[in-house]
Order: C-alpha cells, then structure tokens, then sequence
C-alpha cells in the first residue's frame, strides 16, 4: 500500500493533486488548515488531517505511522517548510523544490535579470529603497502600474507585526496613487517592487522538468480574472502546444537556466496586436489553474509523483478544454453588471455569454466533477454555514 501526504486540501489546487493521485490508485492523506476543507471530501482522500501547525511538528509522526512514500505541497509557505525538511524524513521522498530554486523564482528581481538576460521581454521596473525621493520617481512614470513584492515571504513577518495586509498584485493609476501605496510600507522601511503596465491577455506555460529536460508541457490563456483589473484567473482555457512555439522554448530555457526541477509555469502577458510577450513571474510550484490542465489530460501531480518515484512515462492524451473557478467568476459577472462604465447593451451581452458558456462542452469546473461531487457540496454547505454564522 502506497500513501501519498498532500498538504493544502483547502484549495482547488489541493483538491487536484489528491484526485490525480487517487485516481491511480495512491492513498491520500489529506492535509487541511481547516476541518472544512473541499479535500476532505473527495472519494479519492482516504484520511484527512486539519492542522494550521508548523510542518516540522506535524509531518515527522505521519510519516512514520502511515509510511508515507512522498510529500507533495504547493504553497509557498509549505514548500520553505519543506525545504528544510528533505533530509528528515527517513524514506519519504519530498517532491518540492530545494531551497536554492525556490530563493530565485520567489526573488521577482532575479528572476527577470535572468530572463532579460535570456532575451525575454520583462516590465520596466524600479525597486524603491531607503532615502529616495519617491514623489518625483513617481512622478517620472507611465501609468498605471503594477505594485508587488519583490520576494513575498521575506517580508510577511514584518508586514504581519505591523498590522499591514500582504497584497499580491496592486495596481496604481497615478503618481499619487502609486506614493499613496508605497507610503503605507514606511513603517517596516521595506517597499515593493513597481512594474510597468503590459498590455495583453495572460499566458501561461506550464511544464514539468526532470533531469534538466521537460517531461509534460501546457499552455493556457486567460480569459477572465478576479479582480478584473488583473488576479487569479477565474475562466481559462487550454492552447495547443502548436502556438507560441518560440516562447515556450524561451520558457524552457528560462527554467534551465534558474536549474529548476518539478513542476512550473511561466506568465505572460501576450499583446496579440504586436505579439509581443512580457514575462510577469515564474510560478514554481503547482499553479491555480492547476485543474484546468488536469481536465485537459496534462496531470502535472501525477507527473510530479511518476518522476519521484521512478516510475515508467505513458505519453499524455492532451486535450483542449475550459475551466471556470466558479466563485471568483461570479464575481466577475456582478462587477460587470453593475458597472455604470460600460453601457447596457454591452453588459446584458457579456450576461448572455457567460449563461451559455455552461451549456459549453468544452467548460469543465475547478471543484465539481460528475466523478467526484462530494468537494462541490460540501463547499456549498460550508459557505451557507459562515453567511448563516456571519
């Protein structure tokens, strides 16, 4: 018997991972911050455990009563955790990346010094520092702007003993706005990185590499984000591999150059009016549309789990699908409808749109499956539960 430990049941990410490897036959034990978590209800998850306790605490005992085999993780919280963790664990394998890896793509800065110097495209960017005159730099910009931290969990302590949220992505429509932001950081004398604003839609390449050589690849285009003005992709579909083929090479030589191993995606901003790409980040870890790629036959857990454990390759049957995050969609939907910007007409057609895409037979969903309806459900119950508690 064959158990696999999953940290981060809590999310559609989560949720995936247990599914492609329960489907193949691996018990999983689930691992939750919260006993609500969608994974604890999937057929697939044989035991599930809610902890919000450090790794080093929790993980050492599990792993010596159910002889887990591998760890599989995806945030980045849990993979620093983890990284120190490697030479602990007996024979469990953990299939996460090395400290050094995750140091380069969390460190935004390097990551596009080492693409730029690759010949990708990378934002303009300026990274404030102690002493300078931020009012007149901002005053020298093209908005808007994109704010965000440079390296997010080198400053997530500070940033939490201050009181102070920490935002993934801001976005800044004038200097005013942008010394407004970066004022607020005054207090930990630490500032995020400001990037110019790239037109286009979002790109994403995705592959697995192992031994230095990509073993699965994906693609896939945003169609709708949360927020709108750019976030977590809420609608999403697959590309054929045949498009934007000299970008995905330059996106798997980015990723050997960094000297990553597992899984990544690598995001874009693709102008199609000039065919222009600007790389926004690379994502190393398993992604949020992680399950838009599992429904189109690109199982990258899977893949993550077949090369840790030295299993044989079967070539992938990649299809092209969609695949809605529903509850951050419907936000998008009612940001739409009560947008006085845009006029009726334009509003009431976006409406009509998004009801007929469920009759797609295309679209898939990041938590319901026909296959698996218990996560759907239960996070249904769960979400009635907190309005009625609210």
């Amino acid at each position: 018997m064959v158990w696999a430990a999953v940290l981060g049941a809590d999310s559609p990410i989560g949720l995936t991972i247990i599914r492609e490897l329960g489907e193949r036959g691996v018990k999983v034990l689930a691992v939750g911050r919260s006993a609500d978590a969608i994974g604890r209800y999937s057929r697939f998850t044989a035991r599930f455990i809610a902890t919000d306790r450090p790794v080093a605490e929790f993980l050492p005992p599990l792993v010596r009563e159910y002889r887990i085999s591998a760890v599989l993780a995806f945030s980045e919280g849990h993979l620093l955790q983890l990284a120190g963790l490697k030479d602990q664990l007996g024979n469990c394998r953990v299939l996460t990346p090395d400290a050094g890896q995750l140091a380069t793509v969390l460190d935004k800065e390097r990551t596009l010094a080492i693409a730029a110097r690759l010949g990708i495209r990378v934002p303009v960017s300026w990274a404030p520092c102690k002493g300078e005159d931020f009012a007149r730099r901002a005053a020298e910009l093209d908005y808007p702007v994109a704010v965000k931290w440079a390296d997010p969990n080198g400053v997530a302590q500070r940033l939490r003993e201050s009181g102070l949220p920490l935002e993934k992505v801001e976005y800044a429509a004038s200097a005013d706005e942008l010394t407004a932001i970066l004022r607020r950081y005054d207090p930990i004398q630490s500032w995020p990185l400001v990037q110019s604003w790239c037109p286009g839609q979002g790109l994403g390449q995705m592959m697995h590499i192992h031994t230095g050589e990509a073993t699965l690849r994906f693609q896939h285009r945003r169609v709708r984000e949360w927020p709108r003005s750019g976030g977590i992709s809420s609608m999403c579909e697959g590309v054929s591999l045949d498009l934007h083929r000299e970008q995905f090479a330059l996106s798997e030589k980015l990723l050997r150059e960094i000297g990553w191993e597992g899984p990544a995606m690598v995001e874009y901003r693709h102008d199609a009016a000039t065919n222009t790409y600007w790389l926004m980040e690379v994502n190393g870890r398993f992604w949020g549309s992680l399950p838009l790629a599992h429904h189109c036959g690109a199982d990258f857990a899977w893949e993550t789990w077949r090369c840790g454990m030295d299993l044989p390759r079967t070539e992938p049957r990649l299809r092209t699908r969609r695949a809605r995050y529903m509850a951050p969609d419907l936000k998008h939907l009612v940001a739409v409808m009560v947008d006085r910007t845009m006029p009726l007409s334009d509003r009431l057609a976006f409406a009509a749109r998004y009801l007929a895409e469920f009759a797609d037979p295309r679209m898939r969903y990041y938590v319901w499956s026909w296959r698996d309806p218990l996560p759907f459900l239960g996070s249904v119950v769960s979400a009635v539960r907190n309005v009625w508690h609210r």
